[in-house]
């Protein structure tokens, strides 16, 4: 039924898809009965795993009081989450939360606001990034993804610039970060300048890029773009729908850093899945200035009332079960198997990690830097990969020369050690396979 009456995403349709019955823990299962750990957590998603007691509980307590009450109301589950999370990113800075449905409405809502809230139309954006597949959203996404969009003419005042991404461009980090900084951040200005800073309302980024190759920042960058934000009068609104919820070992991924975004934008983490949930974390001012204006933003499922109930069961989970310090743990031994994947295999050129949010970088060639597969250039080799993966079960995604390593936050010493060596089995036979 799959195959002959869904639309797939980012796909043609008619393909085949695996059939999964029920999903627990890190794992879930197909209908033959064949188990898959979950080592993407879904789409960077599924961050407390699958069928956590303690979020369906909630659901389940929520259902039996209230389903569902319009925005225009208050209600209970919703005024405890927008307190909480502005708690968590930090009462002194940030004042209020609007909530959305996901990911891409977040950002683009944000959008809406800086618009609102400067008077100008520029949204100045990545090109390595990703912030999702509605109108704005898509436009401010910076690979592939946002050419559909770009045919209905809205393409005008969305501006991409070229991000750092240290090993694809030669560099080495902890050695070359200073030069990289400098020379990213100097180009961005420039930038900034042809376009007239007076025109622009933000620069939304990824804090961290996540489905583009979990791309870390070089030293200093993310502070140097919110310089030039205050420099110009600009808005820094940080996309935290992946790297959001202590995916990082923080609660927020621009606490791994010494700057602070006016608009924090986050969904993913915030429910784990469980139900649909987004949203915006406005700093102070921005809050305010909607105190004497209209905001012109609204959906009629904002802040719905079972996702916030599972949102908050999430969070006191986060906190009462110290996931901070358990990403921390498990972020060494992830760190030491991903480092020894880089000296073992010819197929990996770089490991990427915060917390537990990873990617290898695979190569042909490891003098070259060659990707294994270009972007924006479909070829066999990922897709082999991804498929010798799913039939040891070990299950994840990536994109062009991407291996992502994401998994549940709840992941234990022991599960660790059992699938990882699995992906070391697979990149052996890669090596054979394509490598140089």
């Amino acid at each position: 039924m799959h195959k002959d009456y869904v639309m797939q995403s980012w796909s043609k349709s008619g393909v085949d898809a695996l059939p999964i019955e029920r999903a627990q823990g890190i794992y879930f299962w197909d209908y033959d009965g064949k188990k898959y750990a979950d080592m993407a957590s879904l789409l960077v998603c599924s961050n407390l795993g699958h069928s956590l007691p303690e979020i369906v509980e909630a659901i389940k307590a929520q259902t039996e009081k209230m389903c569902f009450m319009a925005p225009a109301y208050a209600s209970e589950p919703k005024s405890t989450l927008a307190k909480k999370l502005v708690e968590l990113a930090g009462a002194d800075t940030y004042k209020r939360v609007f909530f959305t449905n996901g990911g891409a409405e977040s950002n683009e809502n944000a959008i809406k606001m800086a618009r609102m809230y400067t008077g100008r139309q520029k949204i100045f954006s990545a090109y390595r990034s990703y912030h999702g597949a509605t109108l704005g959203a898509s436009n401010a996404s910076g690979d592939w993804r946002r050419f559909a969009s770009e045919l209905g003419g809205s393409v005008a005042s969305f501006v991409h610039f070229m991000n750092p991404q240290m090993y694809r461009d030669g560099y080495t980090r902890g050695v070359d970060d200073a030069e990289v900084t400098k020379k990213y951040l100097d180009a961005l200005e420039l930038q900034l300048r042809y376009e007239g800073p007076e025109n622009v309302a933000a620069i939304m980024m990824e804090t961290i890029v996540g489905a583009n190759g979990v791309i870390l920042p070089p030293d200093g960058y993310m502070e140097g773009v919110r310089a030039l934000c205050d420099k110009y009068g600009i808005l820094m609104i940080c996309d935290e729908v992946m790297c959001g919820f202590y995916r990082t070992g923080k609660p927020f991924g621009f606490m791994n850093f010494n700057f602070k975004p006016d608009i924090i934008t986050f969904a993913k983490g915030v429910t784990c899945g469980y139900v649909q949930l987004g949203g915006c974390i406005v700093c102070k001012p921005v809050a305010e200035f909607f105190e004497d204006h209209v905001l012109q933003c609204g959906l009629t499922y904002s802040g719905h009332t079972l996702a916030c109930a599972a949102g908050n069961a999430a969070l006191d989970y986060y906190k009462d079960h110290d996931i901070e310090g358990h990403v921390q743990e498990m972020h060494v031994i992830v760190k030491d198997f991903m480092d020894k994947m880089v000296e073992k295999h010819k197929c990996v050129g770089e490991a990427r990690l915060i917390g537990l949010f990873g990617a290898l970088e695979m190569v042909k060639n490891k003098e070259t830097r060659e990707p294994l597969q270009e972007y924006g250039i479909p070829g066999p080799a990922m897709p082999w990969i991804f498929a010798e993966l799913k039939k040891r079960g070990f299950a994840t995604f990536g994109r062009e020369n991407f291996i992502e390593i994401c998994p549940p936050l709840i992941i234990t010493k022991e599960e660790l050690e059992e699938y990882l060596p699995i992906l070391d089995e697979v990149l052996t036979l890669a090596d054979e396979k394509f490598c140089d």
